[in-house]
């Protein structure tokens, strides 16, 4: 491929990309807002329409959320590989009101919900696809191509994952994931593991009386539960790369009322899957008889501990490592550096690596994702991403899965 041509190609490509990145900022896709997320659905399935892409809609198992899309082209029996991104963002629609967060170019810089996580990773795929079927018009003609786009990434709903296993085959050659890049000086990181998240509920169960006239006769849930989740959280162990946040604490009835219930929920991450099942193991032995028992007559509180959903670690693994190597390649080629990162953050990937060979990293660059929040002084800034990452970045994609479906020139 002709770098040089190929460069000068995304380019000219580069605005009609951006005003596609506009056309799906400007509608709201929070993850609760059904009608915006299909909204940028059917933008998305009508900007691949012309590629020769068709779009099937899948209802999403949870009814409150917008429907996956999945868009396809090629023959049915080819050598096929997977595409990932999705069409939520994390911001309510009076959020973004309210900070006056909308698309906002400034500079090298575009400011807006999505523009970084995610729907500049879906235009970049765009741009890729583009490029593919002007410098390799028989490859990309002959290739399976299977998009899969999520409505619900950002809850990390996994009947998503289950849509996408079921319709890999044993000819889809990799899942490709357009989250964000990586901040590397003088280069850029792809993701090759992530870390997998439980979310818990601790309930500490007291008695309650009244606080005046019997607080001798009751048992404080909310002092037992402040006691547990000491011990929950002392369970982090940095060195392990095992995090235990409590995030979420409500009890309590009254201010002349000893509590009789308390509850507290939060999650568990780590990268390595034998200390992300042990972290879960001594989470849920935090449950059984309290320590806090009433002075009258010693009733004790007790304590129940439960796992409420779950995505499991994706850990480092050689077929990622496979893909990583084979875009080191292509950015060797075209003189970018590029490394492999691991990345504390959730993505669809977690739920797809272990049927197939799996990589992400492969949107644009930016930063502030999930933040809305401008600062007058600039110590904060929100989402956006870099418009000068789009070209080269196509290019490295390009070239990359080209390497991919041509194994000669990969090895």
């Amino acid at each position: 491929m002709d770098h040089a041509r190929l460069t000068e190609f995304l380019e000219r490509q580069l605005p009609a990309a951006l005003d596609l990145l506009r056309r799906m900022v400007e509608i709201n896709s929070w993850t609760l807002n059904r009608a915006g997320v299909n909204a940028v659905g059917r933008v998305t399935a009508e900007a691949f329409a012309p590629l020769g892409f068709t779009a099937e809609f899948v209802a999403s198992a949870n009814p409150e959320f917008g429907d996956h899309l999945v868009l396809t082209r090629g023959p049915a029996d080819a050598p096929a590989l997977a595409l990932v991104s999705h069409l939520d963002t994390v911001f309510p629609p009076e959020e973004e009101a309210r900070n006056g967060f909308r698309w906002q170019p400034e500079g090298d810089r575009i400011f807006g919900p999505g523009t970084h996580d995610i729907k500049g990773g879906t235009v970049m795929m765009w741009l890729v696809l583009l490029a593919l079927r002007e410098f390799a018009p028989d490859t990309f003609a002959a290739t399976r191509w299977e998009l899969f786009l999520n409505s619900s990434e950002e809850l990390l709903s996994p009947d998503f994952g289950e849509l996408c296993r079921s319709r890999f085959t044993p000819r889809t050659l990799a899942a490709l994931v357009f989250e964000a890049e990586g901040k590397l000086a003088g280069g850029r990181r792809l993701v090759r593991c992530r870390k997998g998240r439980a979310t818990w509920r601790l309930t500490a169960s007291g008695r309650g009386s009244h606080a005046g006239v019997k607080h001798g006769h009751g048992a404080n849930a909310i002092v037992q539960l402040a006691k547990t989740l000491e011990r929950a959280a002392a369970l982090t162990d940095y060195g392990q790369a095992l995090t235990v946040n409590p995030g979420v604490i409500r009890g309590g009835g009254g201010l002349n009322r000893v509590p009789h219930e308390a509850v507290a929920e939060g999650e568990l991450r780590a990268f390595d899957p034998a200390v992300y099942t042990a972290g879960k193991a001594a989470l849920l032995a935090l449950a059984g008889p309290g320590e806090v028992r009433s002075p009258v007559d010693g009733y004790a509180c007790s304590v129940a501990a439960e796992i409420l959903a779950e995505s499991r670690p994706w850990p480092v693994n050689p077929g990622t490592d496979r893909l990583l190597a084979t875009f080191r390649s292509a950015g060797a080629e075209l003189g970018q550096v590029i490394d492999g990162e691991a990345r504390g953050g959730l993505s669809d990937g977690n739920f797809l690596w272990e049927v197939l060979p799996t990589i992400d990293g492969l949107g644009p660059a930016g930063d502030n994702d999930h933040c809305s929040e401008r600062s007058a002084d600039g110590s904060k800034l929100p989402e956006y991403c870099e418009v000068s990452s789009f070209v080269p970045k196509a290019a490295l994609n390009a070239v990359a899965i080209l390497r991919l479906l041509s194994p000669g020139i990969a090895g």
